[in-house]
């Protein structure tokens, strides 16, 4: 039983592509309108931000095949969300009914799609030092960038194997440098309710995949080549896991149209 008074459960990771002439009015639409009425005003929802991709950091994502994404400049807009431990059902339950009523009222932006749009459990996290940002604080400490690194386990692994390799291997190596994370988290598929909206797309071997974000405190593309660049081959080398995708973001401006025409 954990002693921590707020503590995270499920985690909605929700990436999406405007449509081509659309960028402006989605992005206003989304941080005006939908942040809110669509996520933050739930009960247990406690925290929540949004991430971007321009396209100079679309190309440092990879692989280019990857089922993340059709293509490497898709999923340009981020948005992260944090329940509170123990209502997942609740809040599955209450966003997917909400999204319905939005759409029927006429509150949704259709020239958009859907990229990857997934709840996630929230199973551990690592701080760079002993007093550092909790995992809980994490989308209020406005870190600069993150680093989302996806995999699915080898046959024979466990996701007990990745968080072995991850905390006694890869983390202090990568947290001793400068590109490094200040903070590790890592997470695992949640399904979809049966009547969840159509329109997002359902994820194949989720028993088998993993999520991780890299919260960075620099640009993530600082040190890209001696850092980030190098996670998929050590993660397949470590024969814990195949790797899927890394892909940097950092922040939106709120308020401001900034980044709109950088996708």
């Amino acid at each position: 039983m954990s002693n921590k008074p707020i503590e995270l459960g499920t985690l909605l990771f929700t990436m999406v592509e405007p449509r081509k002439g659309h960028e402006v009015a989605y992005n206003r639409w989304y941080e005006t309108d939908h942040f809110y009425g669509g996520c933050l005003v739930g009960a247990n929802t406690f925290a929540g931000d949004r991430f971007v991709a321009t396209r100079e950091l679309k190309k440092l994502r990879y692989p280019a095949e990857t089922p993340m994404t059709p293509d490497p400049q898709t999923g340009s807009y981020l948005a992260i969300y944090w329940v509170l431990k123990g209502f997942h059902d609740e809040w599955n339950r209450w966003s997917v009914d909400t999204v319905k009523n939005l759409h029927a009222t006429g509150r949704m932006f259709t020239e958009r799609d859907h990229i990857h749009t997934l709840l996630y459990n929230h199973e551990w996290s690592i701080q760079n030092g002993e007093r550092n940002t909790p995992v809980e604080q994490a989308l209020d400490r406005n870190f600069k960038g993150i680093i989302i690194n996806v995999g699915e386990l080898a046959p024979g692994k466990s996701h007990a194997d990745v968080e072995a390799w991850t905390r006694d291997d890869w983390a202090p190596r990568a947290m001793s440098k400068k590109w490094g994370p200040e903070l590790i988290l890592n997470s695992t598929p949640l399904p979809l309710l049966d009547d969840a909206p159509p329109d997002v797309p359902r994820t194949a071997n989720a028993d088998r995949r993993f999520m991780q974000i890299h919260f960075v405190d620099r640009d993530p593309r600082k040190g890209w080549d001696k850092g980030y660049a190098k996670y998929g081959e050590a993660l397949n080398e470590s024969g814990v896991a195949t790797h899927l995708w890394t892909a940097p973001f950092i922040q939106t401006v709120f308020g401001t149209d900034k980044y709109t025409d950088q996708l």
